[in-house]
């Protein structure tokens, strides 16, 4: 899992990619929503976690940005403001939870993950997929209940196929995902990961659009 990190405090966002990091979440940090704005470019974020005090401009004012503008990942407020008025006000901007610090980074991971799999429409640990059954946190998969002997690379390759199930998901955003914090992984290499996984749970359960992307079939 990806997420961006909008906060300006040095010591709290060392403390947090490493805190993530540990939760197996990569995390890319910005301090200034000039730059939040570039970063939410990528694809491949999954989450937000958005300070609402930022040197060059209110995180009120990003959350509103882009939401208005169709921006569909989860967002979490993070802030030392505790008052009520203004977690409603961040609901109500559109943010799926807000957190106020300071907070113990296993909450934070774990709101992440709760917030993100109710964007993905997968609301429980267990996702499935017809006969899928997918553990994130525990990297397992199995079919028709068999355990599936997968590659870290395949089985990232399933979650992010499994985030949409019947929906095209092109070439482009998935070199993206793969390697959030790296360079794009190779369409090639993708074909290849992809062909091994056809092996593994069914060539029928993933549709090629030739040329542009592939779909996991429920």
């Amino acid at each position: 899992m990806h997420v961006l990190l909008v906060e300006d405090d040095v010591d709290l966002g060392l403390a947090l990619l490493q805190g993530l990091e540990s939760e197996d979440i990569t995390c890319e940090w910005v301090r200034r929503a000039a730059a939040a704005l570039h970063a939410i470019e990528s694809k491949s974020v999954e989450c937000v976690l958005l300070d609402l005090s930022l040197p060059d401009g209110a995180g009120f004012e990003l959350l509103t940005r882009w939401r208005h503008a169709g921006m569909s990942a989860p967002i979490i407020i993070i802030t030392a403001r505790s008052a009520l008025e203004e977690r409603l006000a961040g609901l109500d901007a559109g943010a799926d939870d807000f957190l106020v610090k300071p907070f113990a980074t296993t909450e934070l991971a774990s709101r992440i993950r709760a917030v993100v799999r109710r964007s993905a429409q997968q609301a429980a640990e267990v996702w499935t997929v017809g006969e899928l059954q997918i553990e994130p946190r525990r990297y397992v998969a199995q079919l028709a209940g068999r355990v599936l002997d997968l590659t870290p690379r395949e089985f990232r390759l399933l979650l992010e196929l499994s985030r949409e199930p019947g929906t095209l998901i092109s070439k482009g955003d998935l070199s993206e995902r793969l390697e959030p914090l790296g360079d794009p992984v190779d369409f090639g290499a993708i074909e290849v990961h992809v062909s091994n996984l056809r092996r593994k749970i069914g060539a029928q359960r993933i549709q090629t659009i030739r040329g542009v992307g592939y779909m996991l079939l429920p």
